[in-house]
């Protein structure tokens, strides 16, 4: 039945490398187990329903992944995505968010799905791909790292609000700082050295040293999320349609998980030599699995789930099918049992001034933002239409901390651009049609 499932003689792999492989996938994304909780709390969900969220919806998508499409690549909530929805959908307006509640966040993540779900089986996602430029897709990749490098740094306490300059450096001696600071040391170096599980291993180095100076609350290892308030199901779809710019929101959602997962589809497969090609194998079967997961993952609770580019990791250490994603897969239940670990390593500690830091979930937030940044050498340097409009993204995302307003900026620059240099002709009509409308709200709606 394996074989006739999976196809692994075909394939050139065993049940024992789809093993390894599937465990080592799990070990270098298991660091999302401890970072989603926290980010998502901060839009007032609660912690243990997030975690439990996290670890079925990530499982579900990944054995769907492996049995529908049978490539080896894991999904679970996407970094980036969970920062917009906590931070820019649930935000409060005061801080540039769009105030809503987290239940009707979870219903604009569900409709995204629905939507990516249209794109895949209709066969558009072609037509989408060639709307954006690619420089303008790498600009938005790196503004969200450099965003998600800043939240790092304040989670860890090194960077802190100042008056006049807005932001400058904490007390880098306060616990808090020196846990995050020894845990990005510790993690630095094992990337330098190659090591898989570098992330995980980041955060153990800084719970450690945070368990020296007293701030690791341990309760425990095994143990089950207590939740106060079920997310499964509380989802408000129709809800997402009364409030203001939602058009924008759904767009981000969507334009976000739709080009996350054709750049992880392509990177994996090429980093694998899984490409048939140069395309993707079962493309229609990937993407409808990436976009049934964002769908089902906000039915339990949680923010968009899409392909992981760590598993490239299981990849490397020889899985070649979709069998590896039955093995990460029960992992990722098997973690339900380690709440009180994740919830004593996730969960924030409070400072004498009232502030909330979570300094061991720090290090691999301060160092995504160099992963996605390395795809700028990717852009055509010697095409200003290109690069200023990927430019545009790279800034405005960390400095206004919001992600749809980068994106905003990126689309009217690129569309001005291209018609500046008469080369209008080059100009989309889906990105013409967007930037218009991202001008007209700025000019019109404030």
């Amino acid at each position: 039945m394996i074989e006739g499932l999976f196809r692994l003689r075909e394939n050139g792999s065993t049940v024992r490398r789809e093993a390894v492989g599937g465990a080592a996938t799990f070990f270098t994304l298991s660091y999302i187990l401890f970072v989603q909780p926290a980010v998502l709390s901060s839009a007032g969900m609660d912690h243990g329903a997030v975690a439990l969220a996290t670890c079925v919806s990530s499982a579900l998508a990944t054995i769907l992944m492996g049995i529908l499409a049978n490539l080896p690549v894991a999904l679970a909530p996407a970094m980036g995505h969970n920062f917009f929805f906590a931070f820019t959908v649930c935000g409060a307006t005061a801080a540039g968010g769009y105030g809503y509640p987290w239940t009707i966040g979870l219903g604009a993540v569900f409709v995204s799905g629905a939507l990516f779900i249209v794109l895949s089986v209709t066969g558009v996602r072609s037509a989408v791909l060639r709307a954006f430029p690619p420089g303008l897709r790498t600009g938005i990749a790196v503004g969200i790292g450099l965003l998600i490098t800043l939240v790092g740094l304040q989670y860890g306490g090194i960077v802190v609000a100042q008056p006049g300059t807005m932001i400058g450096l904490g007390r880098l001696g306060s616990p808090p700082a020196l846990s995050a600071i020894a845990g990005t040391v510790v993690l630095l170096a094992l990337l330098a050295r190659g090591v898989r599980g570098a992330m995980l291993l980041g955060i153990a180095a800084a719970a450690l040293c945070g368990a020296f100076q007293g701030l690791l609350r341990f309760e425990g290892i095994v143990g089950f999320p207590s939740i106060e308030e079920s997310a499964i199901l509380k989802l408000d779809i129709v809800g997402v349609f009364r409030e203001p710019g939602f058009l924008t929101v759904l767009f981000v959602l969507l334009f976000l998980d739709f080009f996350d997962t054709v750049g992880t589809l392509l990177g994996v497969g090429e980093s694998g030599g899984l490409l048939v090609g140069g395309e993707i194998p079962r493309s229609k079967q990937a993407f409808l699995s990436d976009a049934i997961g964002t769908s089902t993952g906000a039915l339990l609770g949680t923010s968009t789930i899409t392909s992981y580019i760590e598993s490239a990791a299981g990849i490397a250490e020889g899985a070649r099918t979709g069998l590896a994603n039955l093995f990460t897969a029960g992992l990722l239940l098997l973690s339900i049992a380690f709440y009180p670990l994740v919830r004593a390593i996730g969960g924030g500690i409070v400072t004498e001034g009232g502030a909330v830091l979570y300094p061991f979930i720090a290090p691999p937030l301060i160092v995504i933002g160099a992963f996605m940044l390395r795809t700028v050498r990717s852009l055509d340097w010697n095409d200003p239409t290109e690069y200023l409009p990927a430019f545009l993204p790279m800034v405005v995302i960390p400095f206004s901390f919001s992600i749809s307003e980068g994106i905003a900026f990126g689309f009217i620059a690129s569309a001005l651009l291209k018609t500046a240099s008469g080369r209008a002709r080059e100009i989309h009509p889906l990105l013409a049609l967007l930037a218009l409308l991202f001008l007209a709200r700025y000019l019109f709606l404030g």
